[in-house]
Protein backbone atom coordinates (compact mmCIF):
# COMPACT_ATOMS: atom_id res chain seq x y z
CA UNK A 1 0.00 0.00 0.00
CA UNK A 2 1.24 3.54 -0.76
CA UNK A 3 0.92 4.53 2.89
CA UNK A 4 3.35 1.81 3.94
CA UNK A 5 6.26 3.65 2.34
CA UNK A 6 5.45 6.85 4.21
CA UNK A 7 5.23 4.95 7.49
CA UNK A 8 8.58 3.25 6.85
CA UNK A 9 10.20 6.60 5.98
CA UNK A 10 8.70 8.14 9.10
CA UNK A 11 10.05 5.31 11.27
CA UNK A 12 13.49 5.62 9.68
CA UNK A 13 13.52 9.38 10.25
CA UNK A 14 12.41 8.90 13.84
CA UNK A 15 15.33 6.52 14.47
CA UNK A 16 17.80 9.01 12.96
CA UNK A 17 16.41 11.87 15.05
CA UNK A 18 16.51 9.83 18.25
CA UNK A 19 20.05 8.63 17.65
CA UNK A 20 21.14 12.26 17.38
CA UNK A 21 18.94 13.24 20.32
CA UNK A 22 20.54 10.76 22.74
CA UNK A 23 24.01 12.03 21.84
CA UNK A 24 22.99 15.66 22.30
CA UNK A 25 21.22 14.97 25.59
CA UNK A 26 24.19 13.04 26.98
CA UNK A 27 26.25 16.23 26.70
CA UNK A 28 23.76 19.12 26.90
CA UNK A 29 21.02 17.44 28.91
CA UNK A 30 17.44 16.74 27.97
CA UNK A 31 16.70 20.44 28.41
CA UNK A 32 19.18 21.06 25.60
CA UNK A 33 17.00 19.18 23.14
CA UNK A 34 14.73 21.03 20.77
CA UNK A 35 12.83 19.95 17.69
CA UNK A 36 14.25 22.91 15.79
CA UNK A 37 17.86 22.16 16.72
CA UNK A 38 17.57 18.53 15.65
CA UNK A 39 15.87 19.48 12.41
CA UNK A 40 18.67 21.92 11.54
CA UNK A 41 21.49 19.56 12.50
CA UNK A 42 19.96 16.67 10.53
CA UNK A 43 18.81 18.89 7.64
CA UNK A 44 15.17 17.94 8.10
CA UNK A 45 12.05 20.09 8.07
CA UNK A 46 11.04 21.35 11.51
CA UNK A 47 7.41 20.57 10.73
CA UNK A 48 8.36 17.00 9.82
CA UNK A 49 10.26 16.50 13.07
CA UNK A 50 7.43 18.10 15.05
CA UNK A 51 4.97 15.72 13.40
CA UNK A 52 7.02 12.76 14.68
CA UNK A 53 7.00 13.86 18.33
CA UNK A 54 4.47 16.65 18.80
CA UNK A 55 6.18 18.38 21.71
CA UNK A 56 9.52 18.80 23.44
CA UNK A 57 8.37 16.63 26.33
CA UNK A 58 7.40 13.79 24.01
CA UNK A 59 10.80 14.12 22.33
CA UNK A 60 12.50 13.92 25.74
CA UNK A 61 10.51 10.83 26.72
CA UNK A 62 11.26 9.12 23.41
CA UNK A 63 14.96 10.00 23.82
CA UNK A 64 15.06 8.36 27.25
CA UNK A 65 13.50 5.19 25.84
CA UNK A 66 15.94 5.14 22.90
CA UNK A 67 18.89 5.61 25.27
CA UNK A 68 17.60 2.78 27.46
CA UNK A 69 17.44 0.45 24.44
CA UNK A 70 21.05 1.32 23.56
CA UNK A 71 22.16 0.84 27.17
CA UNK A 72 20.49 -2.55 27.39
CA UNK A 73 22.15 -3.70 24.17
CA UNK A 74 25.62 -2.80 25.52
CA UNK A 75 25.26 -3.84 29.16
CA UNK A 76 22.21 -5.84 30.16
CA UNK A 77 21.85 -8.21 27.20
CA UNK A 78 25.55 -9.22 27.09
CA UNK A 79 25.58 -9.72 30.88
CA UNK A 80 22.54 -11.99 30.72
CA UNK A 81 24.42 -14.19 28.24
CA UNK A 82 27.06 -14.96 30.91
CA UNK A 83 26.66 -17.82 33.41
CA UNK A 84 24.64 -16.79 36.47
CA UNK A 85 26.17 -15.95 39.81
CA UNK A 86 29.62 -14.45 40.26
CA UNK A 87 30.54 -14.63 36.53
CA UNK A 88 27.45 -12.62 35.58
CA UNK A 89 28.03 -10.14 38.40
CA UNK A 90 31.58 -9.55 37.20
CA UNK A 91 30.38 -9.27 33.62
CA UNK A 92 27.73 -6.64 34.27
CA UNK A 93 30.26 -4.46 36.12
CA UNK A 94 32.77 -4.79 33.30
CA UNK A 95 30.16 -4.14 30.61
CA UNK A 96 28.96 -1.04 32.45
CA UNK A 97 32.48 0.36 32.74
CA UNK A 98 33.16 -0.44 29.08
CA UNK A 99 29.93 1.31 28.08
CA UNK A 100 30.97 4.48 29.90
CA UNK A 101 34.67 4.38 28.99
CA UNK A 102 34.15 3.81 25.26
CA UNK A 103 31.67 6.70 25.17
CA UNK A 104 28.72 4.88 23.67
CA UNK A 105 27.20 8.29 24.44
CA UNK A 106 29.66 11.18 24.01
CA UNK A 107 28.80 12.60 27.43
CA UNK A 108 29.52 9.35 29.27
CA UNK A 109 26.69 7.50 30.97
CA UNK A 110 23.46 8.98 29.60
CA UNK A 111 21.44 8.13 32.69
CA UNK A 112 23.98 9.47 35.18
CA UNK A 113 23.91 12.83 33.38
CA UNK A 114 20.17 13.21 32.90
CA UNK A 115 19.55 11.80 36.37
CA UNK A 116 21.52 14.69 37.86
CA UNK A 117 19.64 17.09 35.60
CA UNK A 118 16.14 15.93 36.59
CA UNK A 119 16.59 14.52 40.09
CA UNK A 120 14.75 17.45 41.72
CA UNK A 121 12.33 18.27 38.91
CA UNK A 122 8.93 16.60 39.24
CA UNK A 123 7.03 15.48 36.16
CA UNK A 124 6.84 12.85 33.46
CA UNK A 125 10.45 13.24 32.34
CA UNK A 126 11.73 12.90 35.91
CA UNK A 127 9.62 9.77 36.35
CA UNK A 128 10.94 8.23 33.13
CA UNK A 129 14.56 8.95 34.09
CA UNK A 130 14.00 7.55 37.58
CA UNK A 131 12.38 4.41 36.16
CA UNK A 132 15.27 3.83 33.77
CA UNK A 133 17.87 4.30 36.51
CA UNK A 134 15.82 2.12 38.81
CA UNK A 135 15.58 -0.69 36.27
CA UNK A 136 19.37 -1.06 36.13
CA UNK A 137 19.70 -0.84 39.91
CA UNK A 138 17.10 -3.60 40.17
CA UNK A 139 19.01 -5.67 37.61
CA UNK A 140 22.19 -5.36 39.68
CA UNK A 141 20.32 -6.39 42.81
CA UNK A 142 18.84 -9.37 40.96
CA UNK A 143 22.26 -10.57 39.82
CA UNK A 144 23.80 -10.01 43.26
CA UNK A 145 20.96 -11.93 44.91
CA UNK A 146 21.41 -14.72 42.38
CA UNK A 147 25.11 -14.92 43.24
CA UNK A 148 24.25 -15.13 46.95
CA UNK A 149 21.61 -17.81 46.35
CA UNK A 150 24.11 -19.89 44.35
CA UNK A 151 26.64 -19.64 47.16
CA UNK A 152 29.12 -17.70 45.01
CA UNK A 153 29.24 -14.71 47.36
CA UNK A 154 28.53 -14.12 51.03
CA UNK A 155 27.10 -10.61 51.32
CA UNK A 156 23.98 -8.51 51.67
CA UNK A 157 22.94 -8.53 48.01
CA UNK A 158 21.27 -5.13 48.16
CA UNK A 159 24.28 -3.46 49.76
CA UNK A 160 26.71 -5.18 47.39
CA UNK A 161 24.72 -4.05 44.35
CA UNK A 162 24.65 -0.50 45.70
CA UNK A 163 28.43 -0.52 46.24
CA UNK A 164 29.16 -1.83 42.74
CA UNK A 165 26.80 0.69 41.16
CA UNK A 166 28.39 3.51 43.16
CA UNK A 167 31.89 2.57 41.98
CA UNK A 168 30.81 2.60 38.35
CA UNK A 169 29.05 5.93 38.70
CA UNK A 170 32.05 7.47 40.45
CA UNK A 171 34.37 6.34 37.65
CA UNK A 172 32.03 7.82 35.05
CA UNK A 173 31.75 11.15 36.86
CA UNK A 174 35.50 11.54 37.43
CA UNK A 175 36.41 10.53 33.88
CA UNK A 176 33.86 12.81 32.24
CA UNK A 177 34.96 15.77 34.35
CA UNK A 178 38.73 15.24 34.30
CA UNK A 179 39.35 13.03 31.28
CA UNK A 180 41.62 10.02 31.07
CA UNK A 181 41.07 6.38 31.88
CA UNK A 182 42.48 6.28 35.42
CA UNK A 183 39.05 6.38 37.12
CA UNK A 184 38.02 3.25 35.21
CA UNK A 185 41.24 1.46 36.18
CA UNK A 186 40.61 2.31 39.84
CA UNK A 187 36.97 1.22 39.63
CA UNK A 188 37.96 -2.12 38.08
CA UNK A 189 40.50 -2.71 40.84
CA UNK A 190 38.01 -1.75 43.54
CA UNK A 191 35.31 -3.99 42.07
CA UNK A 192 37.70 -6.93 41.77
CA UNK A 193 38.79 -6.42 45.38
CA UNK A 194 35.22 -6.19 46.69
CA UNK A 195 34.07 -9.26 44.76
CA UNK A 196 37.19 -11.08 45.91
CA UNK A 197 36.33 -10.42 49.54
CA UNK A 198 32.68 -11.50 49.29
CA UNK A 199 33.56 -14.59 47.24
CA UNK A 200 36.35 -15.68 49.57
CA UNK A 201 38.96 -15.15 46.85
CA UNK A 202 40.65 -12.03 48.11
CA UNK A 203 44.32 -11.52 47.60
Amino acid sequence: MPGDGRIARGDATRRVVLRRAVDVASVDGLAGLSLGRLAIELELSKSGVFALFGSKEELQLATIEAALDIFRSHVVTPARAVAPGLPRLRAVCEKWLDYSETRVFPGGCFFFNVGAEFDARPGRVHDAVAAANGSFAAFLREIAAEAVALGHVDADAEVLAFELHALGRAANADAVLNGGTRPYELARRAIRARLGVVSGKAG
